[in-house]
């Protein structure tokens, strides 16, 4: 069948499929080296308590089968392997089913473990790799030209992901409308990067500019990825120059860089890189492909139909294995950023003049003077989820307390989480958590007091905690 295989996608498809395996290696590595302070045996919300409550059908994963931190940590550091032998290549010089199954169990292994995740995958970016890689398995390899359906199906993942993002602002929060949000964001947002104050600082009139190309290019651009070359080359070039931008300006995890991997797949590198001569695909390829690209358009519809609602949902899956999902970001923007600090003291009774000594987080701010780093890529899962329980106690609900517990005992695993630990001899006596209004400084602010945030003490979030009991004192 001629018309099954664009040979003018090549070089794209390879560079799609690289880049997506470097962030399957990056997703595989934070789950390696955090999981057993979040979900291990004896982690806050441990995996197996949660297999006991939740069946395959809800949430398959190959943990039903077996569970002990060993066989996770082997199957995350399996994953690193796999995805790095993707990023090297390695597919491309195997037979296609070969090529085809490796795909398949690296999607099979992050599969499972955000399927056991629970809160602390409960992000949209992980719906998203597990979507883009599952067509990643059908996208066949250097042996073969791309099936032209599994590019139109990841040029829909795109759409939604960037259309999406754009209709649930516009429905949102009315400073999206106004053009006003960016006074905001860039100080309110999650987690702030090293870019970020400098960004907030910006002249208000850019940041109103900075809104309303944000709106062409989610509501407007995202349609051009249907039209024929270059139109839709030069569509995809704009998302991927938008998320550079994002990229700059704060830590979003992989999702900036997963959206730019897919807009690649759009662009038609074939002006400048001639496709070598192909075999045609074996019909048993051909019939696979077909089948999925139906399963995908039936799956599609409901995805499809939350676009269309008044009542649209962000970062949503329709089934177990996230095979196709709703997408949205920020439909709502915080006017003020609060933050909770986290402190111990080693005093064997709280008083009025009990020195308390602050833990540091890797990347939400804390202490006033620290800039803050860049991380995205790589997923801080403990420091987003902080971001969360200040805007809400309910966030926090099932994990704060095992939290600091876990400080009160002197976890390894939990300490390694941090940037900084007070009590490196010996566990504190009593944690508290006090949240703090944090806002950027002014330039004058800066240069008198060399400090990048300035707080202030808004409320207690939990009062002092001990092993023996959890009471206020």
């Amino acid at each position: 069948m001629e018309w099954f295989t664009e040979p003018d996608y090549w070089l794209s498809r390879l560079v799609f499929q690289r880049a997506l395996a470097a962030v399957y290696l990056v997703a595989f590595l934070a789950a390696a080296l955090q999981f057993r302070a979040l979900i291990g045996s004896r982690g806050i919300l441990p995996v197996p308590a949660y297999l006991r409550r939740v069946p395959w059908r809800e949430s398959p994963t190959l943990f039903h089968l077996h569970y002990s931190d060993r066989f996770f940590a082997g199957c995350a550091w399996a994953g690193v392997l796999l995805a790095a032998a993707l990023v090297a290549g390695a597919a491309d010089r195997l037979p296609l089913w070969t090529a085809m199954l490796m795909w398949a169990v690296l999607w099979a292994l992050y599969l499972s473990v955000v399927n056991v995740g629970q809160t602390w995958y409960a992000f949209g970016w992980e719906s998203l790799l597990l979507e883009a890689g599952f067509l990643a398995v059908f996208l066949g390899n250097e042996r073969t030209a791309p099936p032209v359906l599994v590019l139109w199906l990841l040029r829909w993942v795109l759409f939604r992901v960037e259309f999406g993002a754009g209709l649930i602002k516009i429905r949102g929060d009315l400073c999206w409308r106004k053009l006003t949000c960016l006074d905001y964001h860039h100080e309110t947002q999650p987690m702030p990067g090293p870019l970020s104050w400098f960004f907030h600082h910006l002249p208000r009139p850019l940041h109103r500019v900075e809104v309303a190309a944000n709106h062409v290019t989610q509501l407007l651009v995202p349609v051009l990825l249907f039209t024929p070359q270059p139109v839709a080359g030069a569509a995809a070039g704009l998302m991927i120059l938008t998320q550079l931008w994002l990229v700059l300006s704060g830590n979003f995890a992989w999702l900036n860089w997963l959206t730019i991997v897919l807009a690649v797949s759009a662009i038609d590198f074939s002006p400048w890189v001639t496709a070598p001569d192909l075999p045609a695909s074996p019909l048993w390829y051909e019939v696979l492909v077909i089948a999925v690209t139906a399963l995908v358009l039936a799956l599609s519809y409901r995805p499809a139909r939350n676009l269309l609602s008044r009542r649209q949902a962000m970062n949503r899956s329709y089934d177990p294995l996230h095979l196709v999902n709703a997408y949205g970001a920020f439909g709502s923007i915080s006017r003020v950023r609060q933050e909770i600090v986290v402190e111990g003291t080693d005093e064997p009774v709280v008083h009025r003049g009990t020195v308390w000594r602050a833990y540091e987080f890797k990347g939400k701010p804390g202490d006033p003077r620290r800039l803050p780093r860049q991380f995205a890529p790589y997923h801080l899962r403990l420091d987003w989820m902080m971001w969360f329980a200040a805007l809400s106690p309910a966030y926090a609900y099932a994990w704060f307390d095992p939290f600091v517990e876990r400080l009160l005992t002197g976890d390894p695993a939990t300490l390694r989480l941090l940037r900084t630990n007070p009590f490196p001899d010996a566990p504190p006596t009593h944690v508290r958590a006090r949240v703090y209004r944090y806002r950027f400084t002014t330039w004058r602010e800066l240069r008198e007091t060399r400090a990048w945030w300035h707080r202030t003490l808004v409320r207690e979030f939990r009062p002092p905690m001990a092993l023996a009991r959890t009471a206020p004192y």
